[in-house]
């Protein structure tokens, strides 16, 4: 009786899972397996909150399949080694996989792929990932697309095409004698200092939580998506960024659950907010799609103009960003929440970049290494995407003199101020009028409300105008522009990148 492994990395869950599928279909037992070998991804190894999110998602996981009169193996890299060993010790006549999209990851499992076959093995992978693979969108010239529109409407054409997800195998038969593993704690994934208490109050990792989330936010969460996403103090966002990047659930049951709540409703606010929840999925596949077809951008600019762009090497600007100190209450809040949760809201995300890259200097690779470490969210592709996107440097990107205004955005999207309020107490009894603008007030209204600034909160690290003039300056130089835009422009927010799979 012939037996399979499954090579589990990006898609830990049982149910629509394409290669455990075609696995079960073609083999009388199968092997489910995680290998890991962190040094195999490089500088881009996943940090301290994906591998936290990692460990509780692997143990949901295996819990899953031990219901199901199986077990998750957990070996140790190279990949290439464990697989190989594995299939000996099993007697494993094939190997399957679902496929990664980042260049590093098909760089591997194309070796993989090749030295298991030379070893006599049948090795095969799947599109488990994404809803249109990257190769199968093109222009009307066969290029790939570098626009998010029309990319987008490309794909909408073929929406009603995508397969429908499947159910979960009520049984995985393995195999006798198939080996133990490695206990997960082994992986030493969970931090030695246990500053975890925020996530683990936040989220739910693992298949159960997925679905429990797409549960909740397709029941009572559409009507208001379209205007509630913009407001950071609202649980209005669908916040399945997390479980779409482990894998906990596919794009596929996303789609599916978002169409059936359409098709259920006669409510107009519905309809709107799954077509606004479709078109955050669209920015994933966008994300996927360039990564694929411009792999340099993992780590530099998709416009090679912004490769001489003078950044500023500031260790101490950018210290106080990634702390939350500064002097800007709604970038704080954001980092705050960050740090907390291992999340920022979407609205803010552009926010703290904004003010990152064009006011404080600093290189976009800077910020996208720090939330590649501390979100749970930290996918690859979309990371660079949205860096990208608001540094100017990217396809499909804000233009250069879209500066976000940290004053401006908190009036308009946290009017109430509570966003602010929560993630940055030490304001919490300022006057509305000044909380998002510490600076300006007062002293009298400093100080009834207890506030020293400088003190109990810092003041701006970087003047705002002055800041935001000297990028535009530089910008205008590098790109060789005369017009000089003075008013942060209107948003536009259906085409912001920074979205669901940050949501």
């Amino acid at each position: 009786m012939s037996t399979a492994l499954v090579w589990f990395r990006r898609d830990l869950r049982l149910a629509d899972h394409p290669a455990l599928e075609a696995a079960l279909a073609e083999h009388a037992h199968v092997v489910p397996v995680y290998v890991h070998s962190p040094d195999e991804d490089g500088e881009w190894r996943a940090g301290a909150a994906s591998r936290w999110w990692l460990h509780h998602s692997l143990a949901a996981l295996d819990a899953s399949l031990r219901e199901r009169g199986s077990r998750l193996v957990i070996l140790r890299g190279p990949v290439l080694d464990a697989l190989a060993g594995l299939a000996r010790a099993t007697g494993a006549r094939a190997v399957r996989w679902n496929r990664v999209y980042d260049p590093g990851g098909i760089a591997r499992d194309k070796r993989v792929k090749e030295a298991l076959r030379e070893q006599g093995l049948a090795v095969d992978s799947t599109n488990g990932s994404l809803l249109f693979e990257p190769w199968t969108v093109k222009t009307g010239a066969g290029d790939p697309y570098r626009v998010f529109t029309p990319f987008w409407r490309s794909c909408q054409r073929e929406l009603g095409s995508r397969p429908p997800p499947r159910p979960a195998p009520l049984r995985l038969p393995l195999p006798a004698g198939a080996p133990d593993g490695l206990p997960l704690a082994a992986l030493e994934l969970l931090p030695r200092v246990r500053w975890d208490a925020g996530l683990a109050a936040a989220w739910q990792p693992g298949e159960a939580g997925a679905a429990a989330r797409l549960g909740a936010f397709c029941d009572a969460g559409l009507a208001d998506y379209p205007e509630g996403r913009d407001r950071p103090a609202r649980s209005a966002t669908s916040r399945l960024s997390p479980h779409l990047h482990f894998g906990e659930l596919s794009p596929r049951q996303a789609l599916a659950a978002a169409s059936a709540a359409a098709a259920g409703t006669t409510g107009a606010g519905v309809a709107a907010g799954v077509e606004s929840f479709l078109r955050e999925l669209g920015w994933r596949e966008f994300a996927h799609h360039l990564l694929f077809h411009y792999p340099h951008t993992l780590a530099g600019p998709m416009d090679a103009r912004f490769a001489a762009l003078p950044w500023r090497d500031d260790a101490s600007a950018l210290e106080a960003w990634q702390r939350g100190r500064t002097g800007y209450p709604i970038v704080d809040a954001g980092m705050r929440e960050l740090w907390h949760t291992g999340w920022m809201h979407n609205r803010v995300r552009m926010i703290v970049a904004s003010l990152l890259t064009k006011n404080l200097g600093v290189h976009w690779l800077e910020g996208q290494r720090w939330f590649h470490d501390t979100l749970v969210d930290a996918d690859l592709a979309n990371n660079a995407l949205g860096w990208q996107w608001v540094a100017g440097c990217g396809a499909d990107a804000a233009p250069y003199y879209r500066i976000f205004n940290p004053m401006l955005q908190t009036e308009r999207f946290d009017p109430e101020r509570a966003y602010v309020r929560r993630w940055v107490p030490e304001l919490a009894r300022v006057p509305d009028k000044w909380i998002h603008q510490p600076w300006a007030a007062p002293a009298d209204v400093l100080s009834r409300a207890g506030v020293r600034l400088g003190t109990d909160y810092p003041a701006p690290v970087v003047e705002f105008k002055a800041s935001r003039d000297r990028a535009l300056e530089t910008f205008r130089q590098l790109r060789g522009d005369a017009a000089n835009p003075a008013v942060e422009r209107p948003r536009k927010s259906s085409t912001s990148p920074m979205r669901l799979r940050k949501a």
